[in-house]
């Protein structure tokens, strides 16, 4: 039964909006394009925390000069095998396109290709770019960090970002997509239902002083979100450790900003610098028959007895591939707040609303 807080939207005339968004406020074609997938493709997902609800503060950073529509991002040093890149403060959709292109590339003639980059922008749902390398047949990787709003375990402020790992391997049309943050829920989740004036579960986040709350307002003005795993007696110094192996990957490596010296989000017109690292693994180079393998450890997975009450067991990615096959039949549903936002934005900048 469908839920009437959300409309159902074209994913192209979507996706055509967002350019429009994108290109009136100074972005490229090239750079609106693939930015414009990158967050239709999280909404049809049903990651509506990376989708276009991202779309205002995309277009707040353009208008600011604190993202540039225009750069080119440029190769600082590689080999083989391995580069560097500097996004030069582009679209970070753009950036990572370039970066896992070359990744891409690299893998097909050595096996691997490890891309860091420096100098980049959000760049949405991490699976997203893994993904990309799923679907040359390969195995891929990606990781970023992000703008400090976690709050480390035994700390009463935010100092490091969510900072999402993403993993995805081929499989026949079979693969498993893993996509997940290292804080126990993405920020844009607390903003999804503060949006919607909901409450949020015990866990999520905490106050200024670091004690946990389930007031999305609390959590986004002036305190921050747990790590994965919560407090400490429940593993939440795990997720942590995961967001401080992110960002020695992502920011330290790369030359980027990393911790709570990358700036706040909505910070400005401030370059965030942000770090990311792409991978791609060429399977072919290692043990033959990889998607065969890949299908048979995803049905023993499946095929595992049942505990008590559950109807199935699930390999990661399995619900966003189903979500995604019904967006794309019916339409990418939209939360009704979702839609009067992207509209205002259309009518800030004078360019053709959203048609229903």
């Amino acid at each position: 039964m469908e839920n009437p807080d959300f409309k159902r939207i074209d994913g192209q005339a979507l996706r055509q909006f967002c350019v429009r968004a994108l290109m009136a406020c100074g972005c490229s074609q090239k750079q609106a394009d693939v930015t414009a997938d990158l967050l239709v493709s999280a909404d049809e997902r049903g990651v509506h925390s990376h989708g276009v609800n991202r779309l205002e503060i995309y277009t707040q950073d353009l208008q600011l000069g604190a993202a540039d529509g225009s750069a080119e991002p440029e190769i600082v040093s590689e080999t083989a095998a391995a580069a560097c890149v500097n996004g030069k403060n582009a679209m970070g959709a753009y950036v990572g396109t370039f970066c896992m292109d070359l990744a891409i590339q690299k893998a097909r003639e050595q096996g691997i290709g490890f891309v860091v980059a420096r100098g980049s922008n959000h760049y949405g749902m991490a699976g997203f770019w893994a993904m990309k390398a799923q679907k040359e047949g390969m195995i891929g990787m990606s990781m970023t960090n992000s703008s400090p709003c976690m709050v480390p375990t035994g700390a009463s402020r935010a100092a490091i970002g969510t900072n999402p790992i993403a993993c995805a391997a081929p499989a026949h049309e079979d693969g498993m997509v893993l996509d997940m943050a290292t804080t126990t829920v993405p920020l844009g989740k607390i903003e999804f239902y503060h949006r919607q004036g909901k409450p949020i579960a015990s866990g999520w986040g905490v106050d200024n002083t670091g004690t946990v709350t389930t007031d999305s307002e609390k959590i986004l003005f002036g305190g921050g979100l747990c790590p994965l795993g919560g407090e400490a007696a429940t593993g939440g110094y795990k997720g942590y450790g995961l967001a401080m192996m992110v960002d020695t990957l992502c920011g330290v490596l790369s030359g980027a900003a990393f911790g709570p010296t990358i700036k706040g989000w909505r910070a400005g017109r401030t370059s965030a610098n942000v770090g990311q690292m792409f991978m791609a693994i060429n399977p072919d180079k290692f043990c033959p028959g990889f998607e065969d393998r890949m299908h048979e450890f995803n049905s023993l997975m499946r095929g595992l007895p049942l505990a008590q009450g559950a109807t199935e067991v699930l390999v990661p990615g399995d619900p966003e591939k189903r979500k995604t096959d019904e967006a794309r039949e019916k339409g990418v549903p939209l939360h009704t707040n979702v839609v009067e936002a992207l509209n205002k934005i259309a009518d800030s900048l004078q360019v053709e609303r959203l048609q229903l």
